[in-house]
């Protein structure tokens, strides 16, 4: 990784920064890269866009295959999972995979100019509905739903700087309070400024191979992709997600006669988060009682105890109480965020997902240092990208 932050440069410093590292972790030259798959960034202009073959170029053209993913948030999940097909496809025996990114101050909005059709465009500019009103507006609903309070939601963040505070690559490594939390500004009640994750500037990247060629360069028990899941909603859908503003038609169709076979078979299919992680589980062969620690996407404190219900960490409605009990602290029972998550680096949005594989992979390893989280053996990621972009990856060793 390149450490996160809002350091003004070009996204290219970051990716090739972060590339270089993950290339000599692997003990392999550039030279032997067969296949590069980059995670775009919409943000920096052409080269952005193709991020693949920019990073390519970098790093000194070589002749290898070049792709170029994007998936909003969901980008670097979409870019293991190429990388991931082309090994499985043997078109590839070793490929890199690269995002980074050079956020702007203050809080993602849709790209320059007028678009009425864009839902992305139409939630900023008729509803207003900015990302921090968004998660507020989740936030209200777990209130309203299961009890949780504001309080409740202080020590995610509590939780989320202790273990980035002790993580080198993360942003913010100071320790918070819940009194410092609770004194910051309201910016979409009830959250607060240490509610939401900034918008920050870093690079990730990982070396992925099949396990012939890992057990080739003397590497017999490599951390493993079990799963990746990058699956789409399913109708019915009656809770939002953004940018959408509006549910499918639930109310007007029995969900028991959906035209989907599955859905017809059970009239109450899971969200769309809870999908991303079942299809995940499936795949995998795994279930959450398998998992040592897991990475998700805390855009607000909120929403991560969201994830808790979505990975089946708890039941509905039980996120709250796995942070009261300390179970999803470092040293808890399953630790979430042993990086720190988003709210110790902010988001870098091509990155991110690749930077919880990143975590994973030194957990599974046993070299997260002071984070170490003992004896892990299996980890999970998880986001979402716009648009219903699944994002979920399971790592083993």
């Amino acid at each position: 990784m390149h450490p996160w932050g809002k350091w003004g440069r070009n996204f290219v410093e970051y990716g090739t920064a972060a590339a270089r590292a993950a290339l000599a972790d692997a003990g392999i030259r550039w030279q032997d890269v067969q296949s590069v798959v980059g995670a775009d960034t919409v943000r920096c202009g052409y080269p952005g866009y193709v991020a693949g073959a920019t990073f390519a170029q970098a790093l000194g053209w070589q002749g290898a295959r070049v792709t170029s993913v994007y998936a909003a948030c969901a980008s670097g999940a979409q870019a293991v999972n190429t990388a991931r097909a082309q090994i499985l496809a043997g078109m590839a025996d070793v490929v890199l995979v690269v995002g980074a990114d050079s956020a702007p101050k203050g809080f993602f909005a849709p790209a320059g100019g007028d678009r009425p059709d864009d839902p992305d465009w139409l939630r900023f500019r008729v509803l207003g509905a900015t990302n921090p009103a968004y998660f507020a507006l989740y936030a209200r609903r777990r209130m309203a739903l299961h009890g949780d309070t504001v309080e409740d939601f202080a020590q995610v963040k509590v939780k989320n700087a202790a273990a980035g505070a002790l993580n080198p690559y993360a942003r913010y490594r100071t320790t918070v309070t819940a009194e410092q939390v609770a004194a910051s500004a309201v910016v979409a009640d009830p959250l607060r400024l240490l509610d939401i994750c900034a918008t920050s500037d870093g690079g990730a990247a990982l070396v992925l191979s099949s396990m012939e060629y890992a057990r080739r360069h003397g590497v017999p028990d490599p951390v493993r992709v079990r799963a990746v899941s990058t699956v789409t909603p399913t109708y019915p859908r009656t809770v939002l997600d953004l940018p959408d503003i509006a549910t499918d038609s639930a109310v007007a169709m029995d969900p028991a006669v959906a035209m989907d076979s599955a859905v017809a078979m059970d009239p109450s299919p899971p969200g769309f988060r809870a999908a991303i992680a079942h299809a995940a589980y499936e795949e995998a062969g795994l279930g959450p009682e398998d998992l040592a620690l897991a990475e998700v996407y805390d855009l607000s404190t909120a929403l991560e105890l969201e994830w808790y219900e979505d990975l089946g960490l708890c039941g509905v409605g039980e996120g709250a109480k796995l942070v009261r009990e300390g179970a999803t602290a470092l040293g808890g029972r399953l630790p979430v965020n042993a990086s720190g998550g988003l709210a110790s680096f902010g988001e870098a949005v091509p990155a991110q997902a690749i930077a919880q594989v990143c975590e994973l992979t030194w957990q599974l390893r046993g070299n997260a240092g002071e984070r170490q989280v003992a004896g892990a053996r299996a980890g999970i990621t998880a986001n979402q990208g716009l648009f219903g972009h699944g994002s979920a990856v399971v790592a083993v060793r």
